[in-house]
C-alpha cells in the first residue's frame, strides 16, 4: 500500500503490539520533527538527524521511514519495541544516558540501555522493513474511494497501528491508547471510538480494544476513565462501551464475545447510576474537580464552558449516554430487558422535564443545587438524539441549530459551545473547537431521527476539514476550528498548563479517535461502499 509522500512535523512513531510484544515503560516512541528528522519521547530523549541532500520520495508510517534523494536510500526502522535501526544519512546527533548506541559504518542501532541488539547491525533491514508494511498492506480499502480519501485512510491506518499494546500487566487483552506520546495509557471512551473506526476493516483488533476496558474493572463494577498496566484512575468517563458493542454486532454478530461483556456492561452502569447521583433526583452528575482548567476530565470536555462554576450539574451528555446503555443492555440480556427498559424511559422522560430548554430550543445541563438550569449552549445539548430522548419537534428545533450561524452554524460544524456566546468562547479545546467525536455521535443522532441528509452533509464536512489539514500537516489533530480561520497548530490546548513544553498548549497530533473515526466516516459512505 503506498504511503503518502509527505513529511512533516509531529507524526508519531512506535513499535505496534500488532507486530509483537511491546513494553509500555520502555518501549521506544518517536516523533518526527523538521528537516527529516525524529526525536526520542520515551523513555528518554535522543534525536536522529537526517544530514542526506533533500529527498525526491518520502516513505513514512508509524514504524519505519525510507527516504530516497539522488539515487540514495536512507532507512530508520524500529526492529522491535526496544530497538531503532538507522542507516545512510541518518545520524544520533545526541541522546541521554537512558539511552544507548552501537554504530557499524552506516548502520546505527539506539535502544534503552541494557535492551539494545548489536546483531541489528548486521541484520538484513529488508525483511523487517516488509514486516512492518504487512498491516498495511494486508488492508483492503473499497476500490471506489478517491485518491486523497486513500490516502488519509492509510496514513488513519498507520498511526493506529502505533496506538496498539500487546496484553501486560492487569490489561489481558489486546489495547490502545489515544497518543502513544504523551497520553500512552489507555482510556475509556478513546479506546470506543478506536475500536468503532476499525470494524470495518479488522474486527478481531475492534472487540480486543473494547474488552480491553474491561479488563481493568473493579469488582464493584466500576471503570476508570485511564489505566496502564499497573494502575487505574479514580474517575470514570462516557459511558459508550455498550455503543462500540452495538457497532462491532452489525458487522457481524459474536455471541460469545458478547454475552462476555454485557454482564460487565451492566454491572457498570449499575455502579454509575448508585455513584453519579449525588442528589438522588434519578439523573446522574460527573464528577468535578478543583482544577479550574480542568473542571471535569470525568466528563471527556474537561475545561467547557458547562463547568466554570464548579457545581454539580445533571448533565445533558452523561445521561444521554446513560440512556442509550440502557438501551443497548435491554437489546442485548433479554433477561433483564424490562429493567434495562425502564431505566432507559426514566432517564428519558426526565432528560426531557430537567434539561430541555423550550426557549433556546436544545437541551442544557441543570444545577442541583441552585435548582435551574445553565442555559450554557454546549454540543453536548445534541447528544439526547443518541438515546431517543427528543420528541420528533424537539428533535427538529436541534437540527435546526446546525444550520443557524448564530448557535452551531458555524463555518465548521459542530462548535462544542454556541457561536453567540462570545463571553466564554476561545480557540481552547471544548471553548469552541470542534471534535470529531462529538460530531459522529451527533450524526448517528440525527440518522436515528431520520435527518439522513443532514447527517450525511456533517459526515463529509467532517472528513473534508480532516482531509484538509491532513493533506497540509501528514497528521490528524485533536481538534478544529469551527469559525475555519486557523489551522489547528494555531489553536489552544490549555495553555494556562502547558508545563512550559509548546506542544501541550497546542492541540495534539496523531491523535487516535480523530483518525480512527475518520477511517469509520469513510467507509461507512454508502458512494464508496464496494459494488455488489
Amino acid at each position: 500500500m503506498q504511503c503518502p509522500n509527505l513529511w512533516t512535523r509531529g507524526q508519531l512513531m512506535a513499535f505496534s503490539g500488532l507486530d509483537g510484544p511491546t513494553d509500555y515503560a520502555l518501549g521506544l516512541v518517536l516523533r518526527t520533527a523538521d528537516d527529516y528528522a525524529v526525536e526520542v519521547k520515551i523513555p528518554g530523549r535522543a534525536t536522529v538527524r537526517y544530514q542526506g541532500p533533500t529527498p525526491s520520495l518520502v516513505e513514512l508510517t508509524g514504524d519505519f521511514a525510507v527516504l530516497t534523494a539522488a539515487g540514495k536510500i536512507s532507512r530508520l526502522v524500529l526492529a522491535d519495541a526496544h530497538n531503532l535501526v538507522t542507516e545512510g544519512d541518518f545520524v544520533v546527533t545526541e541522546h541521554e544516558d537512558s539511552l544507548a548506541t552501537a554504530v557499524q559504518g552506516a548502520r546505527t542501532v539506539l535502544a534503552p540501555a541494557g535492551k539494545l541488539d548489536k546483531t541489528l547491525l548486521t541484520a538484513d533491514l529488508e525483511p523487517i522493513l516488509q514486516q512492518r508494511a504487512r498491516f498495511l498492506n494486508a488492508v483492503t480499502l473499497p476500490d471506489r474511494l478517491p485518491d486523497d480519501l486513500r490516502a488519509g485512510c492509510i496514513k488513519a491506518l498507520s498511526q493506529l497501528k502505533t496506538q496498539i499494546y500487546t496484553p501486560e500487566g492487569m490489561i489481558h487483552s489486546i489495547w490502545s491508547t489515544p497518543d502513544r506520546w504523551p497520553h500512552k495509557n489507555m482510556w475509556l471512551w478513546d479506546s470506543v471510538f478506536h475500536a468503532i473506526g476499525i470494524r470495518h476493516l479488522d474486527l478481531k483488533l475492534a472487540r480486543s480494544l473494547v474488552e480491553a476496558v474491561f479488563d481493568v474493572q473493579r469488582e464493584d463494577g466500576y471503570i476508570p476513565h485511564m489505566a496502564s498496566p499497573v494502575a487505574r484512575s479514580s474517575v470514570t468517563q462516557p459511558p459508550v462501551l455498550g455503543l462500540a458493542i452495538e457497532q462491532l454486532e452489525e458487522i457481524a454478530s459474536d455471541p460469545a464475545w458478547r454475552t462476555r461483556l454485557i454482564p460487565k456492561l451492566g454491572r457498570y452502569l449499575e455502579w454509575v447510576m448508585a455513584n453519579r447521583d449525588t442528589d438522588g433526583d434519578g439523573l446522574v452528575e460527573w464528577y468535578i474537580s478543583g482544577e479550574k482548567h480542568c473542571r471535569c476530565g470525568e466528563s471527556g470536555m474537561d475545561n467547557s464552558p458547562r463547568f466554570d462554576g464548579a457545581i454539580q450539574l445533571d448533565a445533558t451528555d452523561f445521561n444521554a449516554y446513560l440512556a442509550h446503555e440502557c438501551e443497548v443492555m435491554a437489546k442485548f440480556q433479554p433477561e433483564r430487558r424490562e429493567f434495562w427498559q425502564n431505566h432507559h424511559q426514566r432517564l428519558c422522560r426526565l432528560v426531557n422535564e430537567r434539561l430541555w430548554n423550550e426557549a433556546l430550543g436544545i437541551y442544557v445541563d441543570y444545577d442541583t443545587v441552585g435548582k435551574r438550569q445553565t442555559e450554557v449552549m454546549a454540543s453536548s445539548g445534541f447528544l439526547p438524539l443518541l438515546c431517543g430522548a427528543p420528541t420528533p419537534a424537539q428533535a427538529r428545533r436541534l437540527r435546526d441549530h446546525l444550520h443557524n450561524p448564530a448557535t452551531f452554524g458555524t463555518p465548521f460544524r459542530v462548535p462544542s459551545i454556541a457561536a453567540e456566546n462570545t463571553a466564554a468562547y476561545s480557540k481552547d479545546m471544548w471553548r469552541g473547537p470542534v471534535w470529531i467525536n462529538i460530531n459522529y455521535m451527533i450524526i448517528l443522532g440525527l440518522k436515528r431521527y431520520g435527518f439522513h441528509e443532514d447527517a450525511e452533509q456533517l459526515a463529509r464536512d467532517t472528513v473534508a476539514e480532516e482531509l484538509k489539514f491532513f493533506q497540509l500537516y501528514g497528521t490528524f489533530f485533536e481538534f478544529y476550528d469551527d469559525r475555519r480561520k486557523d489551522d489547528p497548530p494555531a489553536l489552544l490546548r490549555k495553555p494556562q498548563i502547558a508545563l512550559g513544553d509548546p506542544v501541550f498548549g497546542q492541540p495534539f497530533r496523531d491523535y487516535g479517535w480523530s483518525a480512527t473515526l475518520f477511517l469509520e466516516l469513510v467507509l461507512s459512505d454508502r458512494k464508496y461502499a464496494p459494488r455488489a
